[in-house]
């Protein structure tokens, strides 16, 4: 189980086609903060049909968008 797993089924339970939340929104969700590692584990989302857009430091803000247009269903 990754250690962003929470976060990731919260990003899929969303639904949206594309959103944004913060940094202490994140580690709110997930339990623990963002750090460097979270460069490696958003890869990982993508087997949510979900994937990171965009991480703006300055914002302290994370963009998802789902994948594939359309389909809110993901059979892994």
């Amino acid at each position: 189980m990754s250690k962003y797993s929470i976060l990731w089924e919260f990003v899929q339970r969303d639904g949206r086609e594309s959103f944004q939340l913060t940094f202490a929104e994140i580690q709110n969700i997930a339990g623990i903060p963002i750090d460097h590692s979270f460069l490696k584990y958003k890869k990982e989302l993508m087997e949510y049909g979900y994937q990171v857009e965009k991480i703006s430091m300055k914002e302290q803000t994370v963009t998802f968008r789902r994948q594939g247009g359309n389909s809110s269903d993901t059979s892994t």
